[in-house]
């Protein structure tokens, strides 16, 4: 790479934030590679721990467990059998619980806070670690005598809640496997995610606050029950006020558990299952953007391990930590926001609107509970920002010391705005990983500085490249991301794909033996990545490639743009066809001028080449209920895609994908 390159780097990705020595010498990374180095394993600065800890695999994992001292019936007999991708066998012997695991401060410290639970207008609720452990045993002991045990399949319609937290660890403590979406899904959503599964045990609230409104959710159990015909039991949380409760006038049915008396016995005994490292812990879904939404299983040993890593390591959580991430229960994110108590960080959970009162309600939670670690997608914060919010003129946030951003690439506007208007002194991770591994691939570390629009770099243990279409590495080009060496939290399989041939064609088929994600990126030559999006939603003229962000990001700063999505769809004429959707900001609309300033911003900040074919006003783009636009459906639909394969149940609002499928159709009929 030219020295011109990098200096053009370097200028566009300015430093924001920088670790001083006390912040770096203080931090848990700077302690865990101390240790190494007593070891024999010489290391300096976070690049060169980085390289060891993919060059090997088996003593880095190894040296996870032994420093954070994993609780386990058995030690391993091996660490890593095999690199060979998808069929690496992780740490063949050993026998643990994550739950277990998870709930050590319980054991060491029972009085502190560990979760604390926020709502609309309910009042909050404090949990201590002792409260949750032993509402834990109480809940997986009735598990147990309704004979839920090991394999087991345990669902849950739930929000963000203290109580959901102790439904995945009483479900984990059985050794039984996990699953869980949020309430506003509907039966449909429901049964497309949980039938394929066939749980015994169903968890579902009996109402909600969302915006100010109140759903009550008792009169939807008998059609989850009719389109769930396996499971046996239903338990209730309670959610409702007694009065709201009498009003609705629904009978809750005589055979449904309530959350508060099988968890009320604060004798019970904790009790965990020991279960072998790849047993399965929960299962999460794919965006089921095109066709039935696919389960992904992960293991209770492979979780231990990633959580213990990231949220020590990377996020320098522990103890005196309190986080809160902003989350859906549907989005792996929360699994991962729960995964933060296995530093014994306590943490916040929110089941309300994001805006409920104030545009930056998010971090009005922060400051109220003193949060110190702050995490949700970048959408949410460029929301706020847009509102013209400026949180830390009016809120303390002088506790809050990490940012986690995920889900999309955040805007360089977005990172100079957290830096101005939320806080000068802040670590900002900008993290990508996925729902695949529940972890992430690539982020920030806390030895390293803060760079506008840059990830730092691969997470510890991950081999993470850009590559070219021949299978080459690339360095300051955009090439696809690839893994190319096993983590202990891929999956272990697909629900229902017995053979694996889902699980193979999801990642390795493109490149044999190589994880493929299916995202573009730079890779720079100092370990840094640029994300620019998915590459199945890559914009491809002429033989260059864009990532579609890159170009929406220009698009959504013109003046009187709410929001856009670029399509950029190979038709089977061998044309190429490029529209531009863009939302108006209210009292406005997609007129001439507007359609300029579009195209003049293009032109100046991408290149001449991304200027869309055509610029089409819709009220609302097609968003998937974690926030993602579904740019690779609405593709599939111009190219001549079945409309009925489009998974209607995963969109933020199914009306929006009618539109699309309409204008789709009209399409094509205008190219017969």
């Amino acid at each position: 790479m030219s020295q011109r390159f990098e200096a053009e780097q370097a200028a566009a990705h300015p430093t924001l934030w920088s670790p001083n020595v006390g912040t770096v010498e203080s931090s848990q990374m700077y302690a865990f590679q101390q240790w190494l180095n007593k070891s024999g394993v010489r290391t300096a600065g976070y690049r060169e721990l980085q390289n060891w800890s993919v060059d090997d695999l088996p003593g880095f994992w190894a040296a996870i467990w032994e420093y954070f001292a994993v609780e386990a019936s058995a030690e391993p007999t091996s660490i890593l059998d095999s690199e060979t991708m998808p069929d690496a066998t992780w740490f063949t012997g050993a026998r643990l619980n994550y739950a277990q695991n998870l709930l050590r401060s319980a054991r060491s410290r029972p009085n502190d806070v560990a979760l604390i639970g926020t709502h609309e207008s309910a009042p909050d609720t404090t949990w201590t670690w002792g409260q949750l452990e032993a509402r834990t045993a109480a809940l997986s002991a009735y598990l147990r005598e309704i004979g839920v045990g090991p394999g087991d399949r345990v669902a849950a319609v739930l929000p963000h809640l203290p109580e959901t937290v102790a439904a995945l660890l009483a479900t984990a403590s059985v050794g039984a496997i996990w699953s869980v979406v949020n309430t506003d899904f509907g039966v449909a959503g429901v049964t497309d995610r949980f039938a394929q599964i066939e749980p015994k045990v169903l968890f579902t609230v009996d109402g909600y606050e969302f915006n100010g409104k109140v759903h009550e959710r008792i009169s939807t159990i008998p059609d989850l029950r009719s389109a769930l015909p396996s499971v046996e039991h239903v338990i209730l949380v309670d959610q409702l006020p007694e009065d709201v409760r009498r009003s609705a006038d629904v009978k809750l049915p005589d055979e449904i558990a309530r959350f508060s008396q099988v968890t009320q016995d604060a004798t019970v005994e904790p009790r965990y299952e020991q279960v072998a490292f790849d047993h399965p812990l929960w299962i999460l879904y794919s965006s089921g953007t095109t066709g039935k939404p696919k389960g992904i299983v992960h293991g209770h040993g492979g979780i231990v391990l990633e959580a213990l890593k990231a949220n020590h390591l990377h996020y320098d959580l522990n103890e005196h930590s309190r986080s809160y991430f902003a989350v859906s229960t549907t989005w792996v994110v929360w699994n991962l926001v729960v995964n933060t108590m296995m530093a014994g960080s306590s943490m916040i959970t929110y089941d309300g609107a994001p805006t409920f009162g104030a545009a930056d309600k998010h971090f009005e939670i922060v400051a109220e509970h003193e949060a110190t670690f702050f995490g949700t997608g970048a959408a949410v914060l460029t929301m706020i920002e847009r509102a013209g919010v400026n949180p830390s003129a009016h809120l303390d946030l002088s506790r809050l010391v990490g940012l986690f951003v995920t889900g999309s690439p955040l805007p360089d506007e977005t990172w100079d705005w957290i830096y101005r208007e939320v806080s000068s002194d802040i670590r900002v991770g900008s993290d990508s990983g996925g729902t695949d591994v529940a972890t992430a691939f690539i982020g920030s570390n806390p030895l390293q500085s803060v760079r506008r629009g840059l990830l730092m770099g691969s997470y510890l243990g991950v081999a993470s490249e850009a590559w070219d279409e021949n299978g080459t590495r690339i360095l300051g080009e955009v090439g696809e991301f690839v893994v190319t060496k096993p983590m202990p939290s891929m999956p272990l399989f697909f629900w229902g794909d017995a053979d694996g041939t889902k699980y193979h064609e999801a990642y390795f088929d493109h490149f044999p033996g190589i994880w493929r994600h299916g995202d573009w990126v730079t890779e720079h030559s100092d370990g840094s990545f640029v994300i620019h999006g998915r590459s199945d939603s890559t914009i491809n003229r002429g033989g260059i490639r864009m990532g579609s962000s890159d170009i929406t990001r220009v698009v959504d700063l013109v003046s009187g743009v709410t929001g856009s999505m670029v399509i950029g769809a190979e038709l089977d004429n061998g044309d190429y066809y490029m529209p531009l959707f863009v939302v108006p900001s209210k009292g406005n609309h997609v007129d001439d001028a507007l359609k300029q300033a579009i195209v003049t911003a293009i032109r100046s900040e991408v290149s001449p080449r991304y200027t869309p074919d055509e610029i089409i006003e819709v009220s609302a783009l097609p968003r998937t209920r974690t926030g993602k636009l579904m740019e690779v459906p609405i593709k599939t639909l111009l190219q001549g895609g079945d409309p009925a394969k489009v998974n209607r149940t995963s969109a933020e609002d199914a009306n929006t994908i009618d539109w699309f499928v309409a204008f789709a159709q009209d399409f094509r009929n205008s190219k017969k």
